[in-house]
């Protein structure tokens, strides 16, 4: 297995995102990656279940990706080994009424983890400055005072929804959660690979929409889309990760390491310890058991 550093894959200075390769060979066979996965899953189970005990930080996981990049299955295979109770998955579709009677915001913070929690977001806040920005006649479902048309739509609006983006993740960062951005890199011709096997297997039939084509050819749109929020929103408190997601393996192999090497570095990070008066009994409680 090839040595890697996470440092890589984080965005720290303006890029091109042409310059990011959709592959990455980890120089294994699947099966040597899929045992490092468990491996690294396993570690990762370790350090939520004392995250959980600890109860003072929150893990935010955020994943982005075009359709088809994997998303849902790197959920399953990379957090398989959490304990269901310290881990919740929001996938975050077209907003409901509800949610357009607030805030765009407003459903992202109610979805936030608690401390002691992970939470994943399978799409993210960032659909509010990606597809919106792609198919901007959305915004006006907001209802939002000043903007009547798409024309009311202009450069201060979005330069806007970045800055509320980036304090909203400052605000929660100083409060005590880790924030993870995954933008899953995914090539053209790959989608279109796996576009057809949704169409060629009737088992996943269910997962094809005509408006996957659709999407599909914006695919210009949205990359210059992605560019411009991964500049604009990969702070040292909320950094932006791209992974080569050409091959699910290494993706998900990818991401586990991230996460796991990230949250080593938290040393303080402890199974907290008993009350010394509880800890002196302890003999005392064991017999009073032992006795029943």
């Amino acid at each position: 297995m090839k040595n890697i550093n996470i440092e890589d894959f984080k965005i720290t200075n303006p890029i091109n995102i042409k310059d990011f390769k959709t592959e990455f060979n980890l120089e294994a066979s699947k099966s040597d990656i899929k045992d490092h996965l468990k491996d690294v899953r396993k570690g990762l189970g370790k350090i939520q279940d004392t995250m959980y005990a600890h109860g003072k930080y929150a893990v935010l996981v955020c994943l982005q990706g075009m359709d088809t990049a994997g998303k849902d299955s790197l959920i399953r295979e990379v957090f398989k080994d959490f304990n269901s109770r310290g881990v919740v998955v929001h996938s975050f579709k077209t907003p409901t009424s509800l949610e357009l009677r607030h805030d765009y915001l407003w459903r992202h913070y109610v979805a936030l983890p608690e401390r002691g929690k992970f939470g994943i977001f399978n799409r993210t806040h960032y659909e509010n400055v990606l597809v919106t920005k792609v198919h901007p006649s959305y915004i006006l479902n907001e209802n939002i005072p000043g903007i009547d048309t798409v024309e009311d739509i202009d450069n201060a609006f979005w330069e806007r929804r970045f800055e509320d983006i980036n304090n909203f993740e400052k605000h929660i960062a100083e409060n005590g959660t880790i924030i993870f951005k995954f933008f899953l890199n995914l090539s053209k011709n790959e989608q279109k690979h796996r576009l057809l096997r949704r169409l060629d297997r009737e088992d996943k039939n269910w997962k094809f929409s005509p408006g996957d084509l659709k999407e599909r050819e914006l695919w210009d749109d949205y990359m210059t889309c992605y560019e411009d929020l991964l500049n604009r929103t990969s702070k040292p408190h909320a950094p932006w990760y791209v992974i080569p997601c050409d091959d699910k393996k290494t993706s998900r192999y990818l991401v586990a390491r991230v996460l796991y090497d990230t949250l080593k570095t938290y040393t303080d990070i402890k199974e907290p310890e008993l009350d010394d008066a509880i800890k002196a009994n302890i003999d005392m409680y064991k017999r009073q058991l032992k006795k029943e």
